[in-house]
């Protein structure tokens, strides 16, 4: 029995050479899916309408078909490109969340942003009004710590 699950996975493999696979742009939309099927059931359960339903089972199956075509194509360079493009816009914003929430766990300390160029500053809590200089631009920063 091992074979034949060993000649499957071969085969398998041999029919993925020189195809896209998955990638991060695949994995999102996934998760998009994932999501809209949750909501398509919450939306549905209140506003029982047949066009409702419609609509997101359309939008679920245009989902699936983008992803196999990702996933089954060939023209790994246009793949690329658009994984490329897609991390471009999805990376910034996955660290300004990470960021956000490790400001907002991090009680010991308040963080002020320069006005100048955007940095973030952070000095202890507890220390009155304060002024502190941007180590980046040098702008003075006036506030409460």
């Amino acid at each position: 029995m091992s074979n034949f699950f060993y000649k499957v996975r071969c085969g398998i493999e041999r029919f993925m050479y020189g195809r896209n696979g998955t990638d991060p742009l695949n994995v999102a939309l996934l998760v998009l899916y994932i999501v809209l099927c949750l909501t398509q059931w919450i939306v549905v359960f209140f506003l029982p309408y047949q066009i409702v339903s419609l609509l997101f089972s359309a939008v679920l199956v245009a989902i699936v078909v983008v992803m196999f075509f990702r996933i089954f194509s060939r023209n790994l360079e246009k793949r690329r490109q658009e994984n490329a493009r897609f991390l471009n816009w999805f990376l910034p914003r996955q660290r300004a969340a990470a960021n956000w929430r490790f400001r907002m766990r991090d009680r010991d300390h308040k963080y002020f942003k320069c006005r100048g160029c955007g940095a973030r500053c952070r000095v202890p809590r507890g220390k009155g009004r304060i002024e502190i200089t941007c180590p980046r631009c040098g702008e003075k920063i006036r506030g409460r710590s």
